[in-house]
């Protein structure tokens, strides 16, 4: 390689560093050749983790909302590789902490001077609600607020948002619904691999809750390994559609270990109803969470 083509080389890596979005470059065989700064930000996972890599190997591992695998089949790169045609998806990446994490993909392929497809770019941008959350509030508002060890918000921010919703519910005719979410087995996590990992578990089934739902929607923890989320404008049948979702993903997710851990969690979903009490609303939804773990775990039960 020239010394002026080294340097402009050099030049376009510093310039793609400075991207706050995530940018790789694979080859033909889908083997990660670049991975910019922006990249190792919203995935945790450093350069010297991915270069020779294919992006499937358990790195990205790409899924759609409904939590089906796009490496195999229907991977953005992959298709315009094959048909040399750009591609836009919004789908859900897997964190190095074992979150599924919500971003929007461009996928466009490179070609040499004869016009030869040799590989693709991928420019990724963390799209996650979470980021929603944390504008919503005060630095001291997130002291009280937001619950630190999974930094979702917390027993008391959510009740004031269930207040919120009923409030709305009775002025307006908005609905929304509830999910009561709870890890399936949580002690068996923390008898059999210690608190640590159980932390571990918590945080990252809560960023997985976080990145299910929409930015306007509020995931807290509720207590233990119980979390709400409060979701807004919503019919039952679209309160189940998300609770799937949810359980999808979560069951998804992993934390990297030798061996990897894994947990599911059984849900319970519903909507409010005219002139009830927030007890009576999450009583309900807690006692359909029950109803799911007698019936098996990693499943969703719901009910008007």
């Amino acid at each position: 390689m020239s010394p002026i083509r080294q340097i402009d080389l050099e030049f376009y890596k510093r310039l793609l560093d400075e991207f706050y979005d995530g940018v790789y470059f694979t080859d033909r065989e889908r083997r990660i050749i670049y991975w910019n700064r922006g990249a190792e930000r919203i995935t945790g996972y450093a350069a010297d983790e991915v270069l020779g890599k294919r992006c499937s190997d358990n790195i990205l591992m790409h899924v759609d909302k409904n939590g089906n695998s796009l490496c195999k089949s229907n991977c953005p790169l992959q298709l315009t590789m094959m048909d040399s045609a750009p591609r836009n998806a919004e789908l859900y990446l897997h964190h190095k902490k074992g979150h599924r994490l919500p971003v929007s993909v461009r996928a466009t392929p490179m070609k040499n001077k004869s016009g030869e497809v040799i590989g693709a770019v991928e420019v990724f941008t963390d799209i996650s609600p979470q980021i929603a959350l944390i504008d919503r509030v005060t630095q001291f508002e997130r002291l009280a607020y937001i619950d630190p060890l999974t930094e979702v918000a917390n027993r008391r921010y959510t009740e004031i948002m269930l207040a919120a919703r009923r409030e709305e519910l009775e002025r307006y005719g908005w609905p929304f619904g509830v999910l009561f979410v709870d890890i399936d087995r949580f002690k068996n996590v923390n008898d059999q691999y210690g608190h640590s990992v159980g932390y571990e578990v918590l945080r990252m089934t809560a960023r997985t809750l976080v990145n299910s739902v929409r930015a306007f929607d509020v995931v807290g923890r509720w207590g233990g390994e119980e979390f709400i989320a409060v979701i807004a404008n919503v019919t039952l049948p679209d309160a189940r559609t998300f609770a799937e979702r949810v359980r999808t993903l979560v069951e998804q997710s992993k934390l990297h270990g030798d061996p990897p851990v894994q947990v599911t969690v059984s849900i319970g979903a519903t909507v409010a109803r005219d002139g009830e009490t927030i007890e009576k609303l999450v009583e309900r939804a807690d006692e359909l969470m029950y109803k799911s773990k007698q019936d098996g775990r990693n499943r969703v039960t719901s009910a008007g």
